[in-house]
């Protein structure tokens, strides 16, 4: 059986990155929140034993500097979680398939980065 690995990455995400909001979905009215650190799991595979999982995240702030911020405390905070349990988790692995880059939010207020990391864990034994 295969952990929920959305919300062991969130879990293991939020008392590392304190005063940003971290969630699983963009909020409404996000320019509101900042800054603010959006997780997706966006796919990955397994071989039975190992599973990968692709990371994608949305660092959001309110000018450039803020968002550079958030981004690379977010990448810190992703990688991190390697050799750690999270949310009841074990993280063996974490490497960065594309770094932080800025992505157009279509909201002057909101400057926006995105990266894409890939995790690997194990599939659990017991219930």
């Amino acid at each position: 059986m295969w952990p929920v690995m959305e919300v062991a990455v969130l879990k293991g995400l939020r008392p590392l990155l304190s005063g940003v909001r971290v969630a699983a979905e963009v909020p409404p009215k996000v320019e509101t929140l900042l800054p603010v650190f959006v997780v997706h799991i966006a796919g990955g595979g397994d071989d039975r034993i190992s599973d990968t999982v692709i990371v994608d995240t949305e660092a959001f702030g309110a000018d450039r500097a803020a968002m550079w911020e958030i981004a690379e405390r977010g990448r810190a905070a992703v990688h991190a979680l390697a050799a750690t349990m999270a949310g009841g988790v074990v993280i063996d692995t974490v490497d960065t398939d594309q770094r932080p880059v800025e992505v157009p939010y279509g909201n002057p207020a909101v400057r926006r980065a995105i990266a894409t990391y890939r995790l690997t864990t194990r599939a659990r034994t017991g219930p």
